[in-house]
């Protein structure tokens, strides 16, 4: 027996090793799968779900990416050599359940286990979102879930601009900017997506201006038109969720059921004068027996207008949609990554005048024609003449 046939033989008296299989159904009781292949071989193909940390880098990671150390840890390399002598170091670090995935990848791929293709990061990515990727929650495959996803913002005005900066700024991959209007100067005060000099221009091209030279690498859609019933399917399809920036209520409901109808998480969003308000409707996202509202449920019909009216006709504090639109950036972040808790079944309500923030739990209306049965869809409507209607009622 060789040296290296004598060395293998002691890890495996040490490490138990199990087949892919036996991982993957372990995996579905919350044990931990750990690629420490190298990025290359990453791209070809990695299990679904895995923690993705180089072999190079595992003594000097690994507490930050698995700081559970009771933790059922799996640990696949290519073809299971590799996975041996990486977890005879993760159990002297103090791991106290490490397995080894036997045939590695190539056994894991050949069995027919669920595999994805991640989107792995350049050196001029880690470099950009280096302080994101040292949030343990985040690392490079959260990093990974933000660029290879998809937000549709609608209005690139006061909510859009702050939240498309920011969103643009972490590196959500593709981001989706509509809106109809061009650049007014009395727009600067609050839209700061847009700069003096483009006064006249369309505001989705002042948009794809700002974040461009911000995150070059991104992809970003401009979609100039006024959403409607007969186009909105065919915009927001395609997108993992939408953010609303807009400032009236036919968008809001239109928003609502075209979100419903696709099942994609809606991130809204509302100011006035120096108050502001933030929610996520995603009654698809619920979990089993446990409904949760869209906008229709907290809103069955509009407003009447002397208690809502726009901004041009009561003001709005420059500053709020920094705050507003920052929180719907937060809140479709943690959508894509799954974290934390949001607003699903919670409105939060800010006061900028007395700095204090309120939360009332919105529940699901159990008659509510779009949300309570979405398998019966009851259809687009003219939403100006549905909100026209409603007010004068």
């Amino acid at each position: 027996m060789s040296g290296k046939e004598q060395r293998l033989a002691e890890l495996r008296e040490q490490v138990p090793e199990i087949a892919p299989e036996e991982a993957y159904r372990l995996i579905q009781d919350n044990a931990i799968l750990l690629d420490i292949r190298d990025p290359e071989e990453w791209a070809a193909g990695s299990p679904c779900g895995a923690v993705r940390l180089s072999r190079s880098f595992l003594e000097f990671k690994v507490e930050e990416a698995i700081p559970g150390l009771h933790d059922p840890l799996l640990v696949l390399c290519a073809s299971g050599m590799r996975s041996l002598f990486a977890a005879e170091s993760l159990l002297r670090l103090g791991y106290q359940d490490v397995r080894s995935v036997a045939g590695g990848y190539e056994a894991w791929k050949n069995a027919g286990l669920p595999s994805e293709q991640p989107r792995i990061l350049s050196s001029q990515d880690r470099n950009r979102y280096a302080r994101q990727l040292r949030i343990p929650e985040i690392g490079e495959q959260g990093q990974g879930k933000l660029l290879a996803s998809r937000v549709l913002l609608v209005g690139a005005g006061a909510l859009g601009s702050p939240a498309a900066l920011y969103l643009a700024a972490a590196g959500v991959g593709t981001l989706g900017i509509v809106d109809q209007d061009t650049v007014e100067l009395s727009n600067l005060q609050r839209q700061i997506l847009h700069t003096t000099e483009r006064v006249g221009m369309p505001k989705t091209q002042s948009a794809w201006l700002t974040l461009n030279a911000l995150n070059p690498s991104i992809q970003i859609n401009t979609h100039q038109l006024r959403l409607d019933s007969t186009n909105a399917e065919e915009v927001v399809r395609g997108y993992d969720l939408v953010i609303d920036g807009t400032d009236n209520f036919p968008a809001r409901y239109l928003l609502n059921d075209v979100c419903v109808k696709l099942k994609l998480p809606y991130v809204y969003g509302a100011i006035y004068r120096f108050e502001g308000q933030v929610s996520v409707f995603w009654p698809a996202g619920a979990a089993a027996g446990m409904p949760t509202p869209c906008y229709r449920c907290l809103y069955p019909a509009p407003a009447p207008p002397e208690l809502a009216p726009s901004c041009a006709e009561a003001g709005v504090l420059g500053v709020l949609p920094g705050v507003i639109g920052t929180l719907q950036a937060i809140e479709a972040l943690k959508l894509i990554l799954q974290l934390g808790d949001t607003l699903i079944g919670r409105l939060l309500c800010y006061d900028a005048l007395t700095a204090t923030f309120r939360e009332f739990k919105t529940a699901a209306d159990p008659q509510c024609a779009y949300c309570s049965k979405p398998a019966a869809f009851p259809g687009y409507i003219d939403y100006d003449a549905f909100c026209r209607d409603a007010q004068v009622a």
